[in-house]
């Protein structure tokens, strides 16, 4: 149904625009995160690669707050001209499904252009636990609920609802404990204080090679090809389980459709040079040239998804 209604809506009519890009205008990218992180970062990189095509500034306005609901709002509101985009990621989705109260609409405030990338995160356990691989840890688990622990980046986040699917499908009895920060969670797995964390690749790849965390597996349904010794959690013994990280572009869902075609092709073109790729590996990703309707179609089964299992498992933000 979402994939419908967004497209529908970026295809009404509209007056027509005498030129897009307007060399005269200047394009925002909206990041709904602070400066630094794969959100900022990849909408740096491609941002940098729209303007040089087009000849138009591309400025990126970090909108902190809210878990990147801020950010999304000031999107949602913004003119359907094509001079206001905003970048989404898996926190996007996991956000809407967890939080009771939001700024917009999840299913209509936007009309999607691209899917940018994907990329696993990946399960690592501390040194302490009698563990080697996924089996291992899977048995260990089953072997004593409630006496292994997990930690997030606090409640809600992508670390937390990842886990938390992993239990659901596995029937498992694991702890969570939620911290301000990812890396502050990192920080007791390394120190032998917190038993399991999932994060993102780079970042889990750095502890397993430096020998102070113990791989488990990484979340993607096939192997990475970064670490392809570590199998899926998929062939560890949990069949349905699946999730990566994404990363989108949307914009207001009431822009024409020519806009959206537009932004579309020349992003497709962007994702195809080795400036985009190198970055992508760089986050144990890969880029994933898309149509509106498939990112469309993405957000409608996320959407789905992460909203059952919070209904399942109880879970509501205030």
């Amino acid at each position: 149904m979402l994939v419908g209604v967004l497209l529908s809506l970026a295809a009404m009519e509209f007056p027509a625009c005498a030129q897009y890009p307007d060399p005269a205008k200047r394009i925002t990218l909206v990041v709904p995160f602070s400066a630094g992180g794969s959100n900022d970062i990849l909408s740096r990189a491609v941002g940098q690669k729209l303007s040089d095509a087009w000849q138009v500034p591309v400025i990126i306005e970090n909108q902190v707050g809210a878990s990147g609901s801020l950010g999304a709002a000031r999107v949602a509101k913004a003119a359907p001209d094509g001079y206001t985009l905003l970048i989404l990621s898996s926190t996007y989705t996991i956000n809407s499904a967890v939080m009771t109260k939001l700024p917009f609409d999840p299913e209509t405030s936007f009309a999607p252009v691209i899917m940018l990338g994907k990329g696993p995160m990946l399960l690592a356990a501390s040194k302490r636990l009698p563990v080697k691989n996924a089996r291992d840890f899977l048995a260990l688990a089953r072997e004593k609920p409630g006496s292994l622990n997990y930690g997030s980046a606090g409640v809600g986040s992508a670390n937390h609802l990842t886990m938390e699917l992993l239990k659901s499908l596995a029937g498992l009895d694991i702890k969570h404990v939620p911290y301000r920060a990812g890396n502050v969670a990192v920080n007791d797995l390394i120190g032998g204080h917190l038993d399991m964390f999932v994060g993102s690749l780079p970042q889990m790849i750095e502890l397993v090679r430096a020998d102070t965390a113990t791989g488990i597996a990484v979340t993607s349904n096939e192997r990475s090809s970064l670490v392809p010794d570590l199998p899926t959690l998929a062939e560890s013994g949990v069949p349905a389980y699946e999730f990566e990280q994404w990363w989108g572009i949307v914009v207001p869902a009431a822009t024409p459709r020519d806009i959206v075609d537009a932004l579309n092709a020349e992003l497709n073109r962007i994702l195809a040079t080795p400036e985009i790729k190198s970055f992508m590996a760089h986050e144990g990703a890969e880029p994933t040239p898309s149509t509106p309707e498939a990112l469309g179609r993405h957000l409608s089964g996320e959407l789905k998804r992460w909203t059952e299992l919070v209904e399942r498992i109880g879970l509501k933000v205030p």
